[in-house]
C-alpha cells in the first residue's frame, strides 16, 4: 500500500469514527491464544478438515447452479454466474443484493467501487476479505442494475441458503435494504431494520447500509461503524462452534 492509499484508508477510518487500530498480531491470527480478553481475535480457529469439507460443499453448490437458466436473467444480458468468494468456514458472512457491472465481468462479488468500500469496512474491524465470505442474494446481474424481481429471488435464494448452511457463520451482515428484506422476509426499510440483531439460520444477522449507498451518502458511515462494532462484539463473544 502506497502513501496515497494509506492516507485514504486513514481518512475513511476517521469518517467512520474509528479512534484506533490494533497492530497486535493476535487480532488477526486464526487460532492464536490471546493474552487477555481484549486481545481475543474476532476470527475463530477452524480445523483443516472442516475447511476442506466446507470448500467441497460450496463447490458442489456451484456445480448444481451450473450455467443457470432457471430464471429470465440468463437471457437479459448477464455474462456469468457470480457465486461467492472468501473463507469457506468464515465466522463472518456478508450478503449483498446482486452483482453489478464489474462483478458480472470478473465473476467475483463486490469488486467495484462499492466493493472497495466494503473491503475498508472489513479492515476497520481488524479483518481482511480473506477472513470473511461474500455473496449476493441473486447470482446474476439484473439488467441496468435494477432490483431483482420476486420470481428471480424465489429461484435463486435456495442457493444462498445452502451457502449459509454450509459456511455456518456466526454473524451475517445484510448489506442494504434489498438483502435485509430478502433474508428477513419483511417490507421494513433498512433504516428501521438496522441497529438491531436478529437470529437467522443459526447465526446472528446484522442489517446495515449498502456500501453503494454510503458512496452517495457518506454521512451515514458512522451508522455503519456502529453496526460493525456490534458485529465485532458478536464475533468475540464466544468461540465458533
Amino acid at each position: 500500500m502506497d502513501n496515497a492509499d494509506l492516507a485514504e484508508h486513514l481518512r475513511f477510518f476517521q469518517e467512520l469514527g474509528v479512534t484506533g487500530v490494533s497492530r497486535d498480531p493476535h487480532w488477526r491470527r486464526r487460532g492464536a491464544q490471546p493474552e487477555s480478553p481484549e486481545e481475543a481475535s474476532p476470527v475463530a480457529d477452524v480445523s483443516p478438515v472442516a475447511l476442506v469439507r466446507s470448500a467441497d460443499d460450496l463447490k458442489i453448490i456451484r456445480e448444481d447452479i451450473g450455467d443457470c437458466t432457471r430464471c429470465k436473467l440468463h437471457r437479459l444480458g448477464r455474462r456469468q454466474i457470480v457465486f461467492g468468494v472468501g473463507n469457506p468456514s468464515a465466522d463472518l458472512m456478508f450478503v449483498g443484493e446482486a452483482p453489478g457491472a464489474d462483478e458480472d465481468i470478473q465473476g467475483i462479488p463486490f469488486v467495484g467501487r462499492a466493493g472497495q468500500l466494503l473491503t475498508k469496512i472489513i479492515e476497520a474491524i481488524g479483518l481482511s476479505r480473506d477472513d470473511v465470505y461474500i455473496a449476493n442474494v441473486i447470482k446474476c446481474r439484473p439488467p441496468e442494475n435494477r432490483n431483482p424481481e420476486p420470481d428471480e429471488v424465489d429461484t435463486c435464494e435456495p442457493f444462498l441458503f445452502r451457502q449459509i448452511d454450509t459456511i455456518q457463520p456466526k454473524v451475517i451482515v445484510a448489506l442494504g435494504t434489498f438483502a435485509a428484506k430478502a433474508l428477513l422476509k419483511t417490507q421494513d426499510s433498512i433504516s428501521r431494520l438496522r441497529g438491531r440483531v436478529y437470529d437467522y439460520r443459526g447465526a446472528k444477522l446484522v442489517p446495515t447500509f449498502h456500501p453503494a449507498f454510503l458512496l452517495r451518502s457518506p454521512d451515514r458511515k458512522r451508522d455503519v461503524w456502529e453496526d460493525m462494532k456490534k458485529v465485532r462484539a458478536l464475533l468475540q463473544a464466544s468461540p465458533h462452534e
